[in-house]
């Protein structure tokens, strides 16, 4: 008999704050036309279609309306699940729903994960300001989940041991990362570590070891597989989707393999038109497969736990070639050629000299 095949599909969820403080409301922004902003434009091409998304024959005809979230793990910004309470409760309600149902398909393991309160890259924090956004996000979740969070999303993956650490403290099971963010690996028996860097084996979790006998999993998701779902065109079909997500599982394991992706959830629906529907028909394809299990990260992390533990590169994310300097230096990271980021370091130093100031009182 085969080793267990799983398969899991990560969506980051998050809008960053767009009220204005004094009004407390999101003014009019020209360029979400025709909607009265970008989170009510977002909500009508990702969210709630997620809530509702349609399976269709050959001829496009409707066979059924599913909510994708109950199939795919995810965590939301309490900045957005907040703004989603307020304007579009309906689809608050369907997504927190679809964690019930995932809870009960899965032993008791939801497919919701925290996050951090605010999308602060962490290993740019203070110590004390990585525990608040810690602390703060787990009551954020238990307050609109009515349950203790497994995982915990790091905005842009961003990480060092420190982090980690203050997850572990917090009770935190697991988070995720890219997979150019592990180090070294070795059996957790011990012996020599091997330097993997961009090679790590997705298909596993991972142990983090800290000091006190902390410890925390590490989901390393698959890069390939990611990359072409946010930017290769992976999403015109649903069909494309399943199959390269098949395609990834080895007959060279004998291990239990996981094969997971982690996108931003907006991948489905806003970035791609009708991502959606493309995940909801990839879900239907694969559900129909007797050797696949489609799951969540605390499911998979209960049934089979880490055979290896791993060491991070600290100060990394998915998204900055250079670490984190995009979040503090003219590093070159930048969305357009005439844009420049040497603002970036005076603002955050005059923050951080703001930070030091207060936090005394």
């Amino acid at each position: 008999m085969s080793a267990p095949r799983s398969i899991v599909i990560h969506g980051h969820f998050y809008q960053p704050p767009r009220e204005n403080p004094w009004l407390e409301t999101v003014e009019v922004q020209d360029s979400a036309a025709p909607f009265h902003d970008w989170n009510e434009r977002i909500t009508a091409e990702c969210y709630a279609p997620n809530t509702a998304a349609r399976r269709v024959d050959g001829a496009n005809r409707i066979l059924d309306i599913v909510n994708n979230f109950e199939r795919i793990s995810f965590n939301l910004g309490p900045t957005l699940l907040a703004w989603l309470e307020r304007r579009a409760p309906g689809v608050a309600r369907a997504i927190v729903e679809a964690d019930r149902a995932s809870m009960a398909a899965h032993g008791g393991h939801g497919n919701a994960l925290a996050q951090v309160y605010n999308h602060q890259i962490m290993p740019l924090a203070s110590r004390a300001d990585k525990v608040t956004q810690v602390r703060w996000g787990l009551e954020d979740f238990r307050r609109r989940f009515g349950r203790e969070a497994e995982g915990m999303w790091l905005p842009e993956t961003a990480v060092d041991d420190e982090t980690l650490e203050v997850l572990a403290e917090a009770g935190v099971r697991f988070t995720i990362l890219a997979p150019g963010q592990a180090w070294r690996v070795r059996p957790l028996a011990g012996g020599d570590w091997d330097e993997v860097n961009h090679a790590i084996d997705p298909s596993r979790p991972y142990l983090w070891r800290g000091p006190r006998d902390l410890a925390l999993a590490l989901f390393f998701y698959d890069g390939p597989i990611s990359r072409a779902v946010a930017f290769e065109g992976l999403l015109e079909s649903g069909e494309r989707f399943a199959a390269r997500l098949r395609a990834a599982f080895s007959e060279a394991r004998d291990w239990p393999q996981l094969v997971h992706c982690a996108t931003d959830g907006e991948s489905y629906g806003h970035h791609s038109r009708f991502g959606e529907m493309a995940l909801a028909a990839a879900l239907e394809q694969l559900a129909r497969d007797d050797a696949i299990e489609i799951t969540n990260y605390g499911a998979f992390l209960a049934s089979h736990p880490p055979t290896h533990e791993v060491q991070v590169h600290p100060n990394t994310s998915w998204s900055c070639a250079h670490g984190v300097e995009r979040w503090r230096a003219d590093c070159g990271c930048r969305v357009r050629a005439d844009w420049h980021q040497r603002w970036r370091a005076p603002l955050r130093e005059a923050l951080d000299w703001l930070r030091d100031l207060v936090d005394p009182f």
